[in-house]
């Protein structure tokens, strides 16, 4: 090895001299054209590539790091970078473009701010799934370097892991932070849109009479009084999982036993009556909250309420031996029990808010006390199956001697 000019070896490159503090000096490839290792007073040697373009402009290309990056991946990437400038292109330009390009996480973010805040009630789930699935495989990676399989890959392995429901709704997502991105002008294709959804089984699951004392045993066994509560009224209420979590004192009206939802799901505000039972148990909350709580369910979270009750609901299943049962299956318990108890359809729909374009005149024109019969019904026949007295012992969650 003489001068500046080599064959670049292991040996060689390993043998180079350190230069003096602050000072850099480039060594040059005699087999790769405009291959170059620079190296630095702290003993840092970098692969580029120099080369002037067609028009004039000499242009450096950073490759990687040796030893990190091997001499003959250097060779290779030089070789590509040589076969692009001979075309007309300008590689450092690209490399600096993609530089700038916007990461998957930069753009979920742009997401949230420009879109799911502004438009969607249950931003917050999209959130949560970014960050319980999306964020250590996509979160760091430029858009251009993100295909269709690295997608499909991750919602498969959702899928195998026993959530195909999760898998399509995180699907959703992605399409549609793809989609705003389309809209937006910074990306021209949409990745998620041609895989395929699991199929989905219908949601039809709710709690069967033999089922109901075990449920409110386990229930009974939650050491947290704030997620034992969020279940019951869940259960008691038929409202969403989302409005039960937000739900404020200055919405309940005890007296009158109404709950004034101010927005659903729906886009409209909802009355839920409130059965004699959780007048009682809100009653109770009430006398235990501080005096200036705006949530019934606070928490220290951002939101100020909470926000992720799915650890409670585990332990609940595992202490009731339940374990096909969703969150949402408390809504549809409620509805079921309605119908068991010769609920019309068009009660229930008032009842649980239902949006249906064939039916909202007719649920337009209830007033609330068939509701409430209704509801209060279907309560007393759930808590009988689960040997409970109706009354305010069944806050407290005590069977029947």
């Amino acid at each position: 090895m003489s001068g500046n000019t080599f064959n670049f070896t292991k040996a060689n490159l390993d043998a180079l001299p350190i230069p003096a503090t602050g000072e850099r000096v480039v060594f040059h490839d005699a087999k790769a054209k405009g291959l170059q290792v620079r190296v630095t007073s702290a003993g840092v040697k970098t692969f580029s590539v120099r080369r002037r373009i067609k028009g004039g402009a000499v242009e450096r290309v950073t490759l990687g790091r040796y030893p990190e990056m091997s001499i003959e991946h250097a060779r290779r990437q030089a070789a590509e970078i040589n076969a692009a400038i001979e075309g007309g292109a300008n590689p450092a330009e690209a490399k600096r473009a993609h530089k700038g390009e916007l990461t998957f996480g930069e753009l979920f973010q742009q997401y949230m701010e420009r879109h799911a805040k502004v438009r969607k009630r249950t931003w917050s789930e999209d959130e949560q799934r970014y960050k319980q699935y999306l964020e250590q495989p996509l979160g760091k990676k430029k858009l251009s370097t993100i295909d269709r399989q690295a997608i499909a890959t991750i919602h498969a392995n959702i899928t195998r892991a026993g959530h195909p429901a999760v898998a399509n709704r995180l699907l959703a997502v992605v399409s549609s932070v793809y989609g705003r991105a389309i809209e937006w002008g910074l990306i021209a294709s949409n990745p998620a849109r041609s895989i395929r959804r699991n199929k989905e089984n219908s949601r039809d699951r709710f709690l069967q009479s033999d089922e109901l004392p075990r449920f409110f045993d386990a229930v009974a066994g939650e050491p947290n009084p704030t997620i034992r509560d969020f279940f019951l009224l869940s259960l008691l209420t038929g409202a969403r999982r989302s409005n039960v979590l937000a739900m404020r004192w200055q919405d309940l009206n005890l007296t009158e036993s109404i709950w004034r939802i101010p927005e659903t799901k729906n886009g409209t505000p909802q009355n839920v009556t409130l059965s004699p039972v959780a007048v009682t148990l809100l009653a109770e909350r009430k006398v235990a909250a501080e005096d200036s709580a705006v949530y019934v369910f606070p928490s220290h979270g951002k939101t100020g309420h909470l926000m992720e009750p799915r650890k409670g609901w585990v332990r609940i299943l595992e202490r009731a031996g339940l374990d096909d049962l969703r969150i949402h299956g408390l809504r549809r318990t409620l509805g079921s029990w309605q119908a068991k108890t010769g609920a019309s359809l068009a009660i229930i729909g008032k009842s649980l808010n239902h949006k249906n374009t064939q039916t909202t005149a007719i649920y337009a024109r209830l007033d609330l006390d068939p509701v409430r019969q209704s509801v209060n019904t279907a309560t007393t026949a759930m808590l009988n199956a689960a040997g409970r007295r109706g009354t305010a012992d069944v806050v407290k969650l005590k069977k029947i001697a």
